[in-house]
């Protein structure tokens, strides 16, 4: 059984957020036990399993973080597409449909090599800064905001300095009521490549600081385009890996668009009959 390990949001090998991805053969999904065994074995922040639909059209498409199974992810279905396209399954300039645990997602690779994909916007609702929080992250929280079905939290930091200068007690984090923390931030240069700078972490879902999160960038884009009054934005990841991810908000959609590279193709040994 064929898996890749592709590098998400970023034009060069080792930057971004890498991902597995295995196009599976056959109809049915493999045992969940044993595509929870491969994601943990692999300890990325995602491990993509896609097959095809062929009654429906389109494709279905899991993944699973080194703990559990997640609702949605961007980075590991931008690495899918991007795989899809390798192989020829998918083609430029037209919409791809999978079917997932968040409803049906589009993506569709361009003629210059990047790939838009089509999501559910999550806008964040202003909520109560949880009490240790502040602790945890090391700095002072400005604002926090609940991300609906995400089921993270967002939380305003003071400057991009202050975000990118993070050194968390993410065992701290990880014994907090939420699921992840995405902090943010404006770009201290208005006039640069990008409008704010953000960082994740999930360490009680697996992922202690994820590279770069296109499904935190459906709660992001809405808050800074409200705030900058602006639809279309960059923003940049600013993990030790980094990367970037333009954002479009339409209405309750948004569009996020990236690149990727492929830095390993393998084998994987198939899950055992019976």
């Amino acid at each position: 059984m064929r898996i890749r390990i592709v590098d998400a949001f970023t034009d060069r090998p080792f930057a971004g957020n890498p991902a597995a991805v295995c196009v599976l053969d056959g109809p049915e999904w493999p045992e969940e036990r044993w595509m929870r065994r491969v994601a943990a074995e692999l300890n990325l922040s995602e491990t993509a399993y896609v097959r095809r639909l062929a009654a429906e059209g389109g494709w279905a498409l899991r993944w699973f973080t080194p703990t559990e199974e997640a609702a949605l992810c961007g980075h590991a279905t931008l690495a899918t597409v991007h795989a899809l396209r390798a192989d020829g399954l998918v083609a430029d300039g037209e919409w791809a449909r999978f079917a997932t645990m968040s409803g049906e997602l589009l993506a569709r690779p361009e003629a210059d090599g990047s790939i838009t994909l089509d999501f559910p916007a999550n806008p964040p609702q202003a909520t109560e800064t949880p009490a240790g929080l502040a602790e945890a992250l090391g700095a002072e929280v400005l604002a926090a905001y609940g991300t609906g079905e995400l089921g993270d939290l967002l939380v305003v930091l003071r400057s991009e300095h202050t975000v990118r200068g993070l050194r968390p007690d993410l065992t701290a984090i990880a014994n907090l009521p939420i699921r992840g923390v995405i902090a943010t931030a404006a770009a201290d240069d208005p006039a640069g490549p990008y409008e704010f700078v953000s960082r994740f972490f999930g360490p009680a879902c697996g992922i202690p600081e994820d590279p770069v999160t296109g499904s935190a960038h459906t709660a992001l884009a809405p808050y800074w385009a409200e705030r900058l009054g602006r639809t279309e934005l960059t923003g940049y990841q600013a993990s030790p890996r980094g990367g970037s991810v333009r954002c479009e908000l339409n209405a309750d959609r948004v569009l996020l668009s990236g690149r990727a590279v492929t830095v390993l193709d393998g084998a994987l040994t198939p899950p055992a009959a019976g």
